[in-house]
């Protein structure tokens, strides 16, 4: 008895003790926040890209007041997560065309694409912004396709591997003034004015035209954007290709030097940019065979032209627009200069709260005397299933060249996508 009386007095004090160190109804508390994450806005830039730059002031639910009792391999709760992931079936048929890929023939094909998005603050203004992204489209829905039918969608090269897609650090300076630098960022997010606030299924109705002039392409580069108080930007910013392994700013390099002026309201906005690209640069998604430079180095100089309106009220007969206008002069010899076209419509809330039908259409960038004239058009309707579930029927197609046989082109795509954002 006197054994067993002491050794309870010692069981007791350690037990209470252990429960102070490990208390479980705690850490369930802790578990449940951890699993409440904040939907993050975002700034809209070139529609489909203001899901990946995240409004950082909010703090994560529930993680504030936990963090000095459960700091070693927590979740820091300066950086927020969000993602989707996207489901295509869809199929692309072409008159006129020869030797296509299979990826060309017709036939039904599916892909996916994930997403996930991570934004950082480390003064709370700031932001690192890191992209990683993985899928599996082939043939005509990705980057290699030459008739202008990449998605949205697609996964570029990718390939099945979970890469990092893109990666930059933004700052404020000041009021008005905004940095941005990266191993990985492309010129359009680096702009003071929206060009477009047309979302669409083809990669090349981005921008306003995804062309000449608003091209780019994921590099290392840096920027600079002042926004006045009254709706007045200014920008400038560079990428420079294979700048990684080549350097930047040099003359071995393909770079893009982009400078944008803009004037932007809330039912309205108009800008011009000029975009200096030299050293062989490439990367035009709303471009005709024909409208690729010509010999010479690649270098191009390239004016652009944006505005767009929109209804005070969405659900009325009224639809938002959007429009675009490129000019390029190249090296190439003969007839240099190129233009390209884009007009975008938008209805909302036409028949269910939240949806969307969207209307495009517009004129790659081609030469004065190609033999084809290019055209490329798209139709969607975005049906909102419930905040997290999207489905977007669309047909597309368009007018087109064959490269290597010169012989035009007439090409129809339908897809369905289906997107689950998280």
């Amino acid at each position: 008895m006197m054994v067993a009386g002491a050794s309870l007095s010692l069981i007791v004090p350690i037990a209470a003790q252990a429960y102070d160190v490990v208390n479980l109804e705690e850490i369930n508390s802790y578990s449940s926040s951890r699993t409440k994450s904040s939907r993050i806005d975002s700034k809209t830039f070139i529609n489909e890209v203001s899901e990946d730059i995240a409004n950082l002031k909010a703090p994560v639910d529930g993680l504030k007041g936990k963090k000095n009792d459960f700091e070693a391999g927590s979740f820091s709760d300066t950086t927020t997560l969000d993602g989707k992931a996207i489901f295509t079936v869809g199929s692309v048929d072409t008159e006129g065309a020869t030797n296509l890929s299979e990826g060309y023939t017709g036939q039904l094909m599916a892909a996916y694409t994930y997403q996930m998005n991570l934004n950082s603050s480390f003064t709370g203004d700031d932001n690192l912004y890191v992209r990683l992204k993985t899928g599996n489209h082939d043939g005509w829905s990705d980057i290699k396709t030459p008739y202008n039918t990449y998605l949205s969608a697609g996964t570029g090269k990718a390939g099945d591997m979970l890469t990092v897609d893109k990666i930059w650090y933004t700052t404020p300076i000041g009021e008005n003034h905004t940095v941005w630098f990266g191993p990985k960022i492309e010129n359009y997010y680096m702009h003071g004015t929206t060009p477009s606030i047309y979302k669409p299924v083809l990669k090349a109705f981005t921008l306003g035209g995804n062309a000449a002039a608003y091209g780019a392409s994921t590099s290392p580069g840096a920027g600079w954007a002042y926004n006045a108080d009254n709706g007045f930007a200014i920008s400038s910013n560079f990428t420079s290709q294979t700048g990684n392994s080549n350097g930047i700013l040099n003359d071995e390099v393909a770079t893009s030097w982009a400078t944008q002026v803009g004037f932007t309201k809330p039912q309205y906005s108009v800008s011009a940019i000029m975009n200096l690209k030299y050293n062989g640069w490439s990367d035009s998604y709303f471009q005709s065979v024909d409208g690729k430079a010509r010999g010479g180095d690649g270098s191009s100089t390239n004016i652009g032209l944006r505005g767009w309106w929109r209804p005070e009220s969405t659900g009325t007969a009224t639809p938002s627009i959007s429009v675009g206008y490129d000019t390029s002069e190249t090296g190439a010899s003969g007839n240099s200069n190129t233009t390209a076209y884009f007009v975008g419509l938008t209805w909302q809330d036409m028949i269910n709260a939240d949806d969307r039908i969207g209307v495009a259409f517009g004129q790659p960038q081609k030469h004065e005397d190609d033999t084809v004239n290019p055209f490329l058009y798209e139709v969607y309707y975005d049906y909102k299933v419930n905040d997290s579930v999207t489905v977007t029927p669309a047909i597309f197609g368009g007018k087109s060249k064959h490269g290597s046989t010169g012989n035009e082109v007439d090409m129809t795509g339908y897809v369905l996508n289906t997107t689950f954002k998280f």
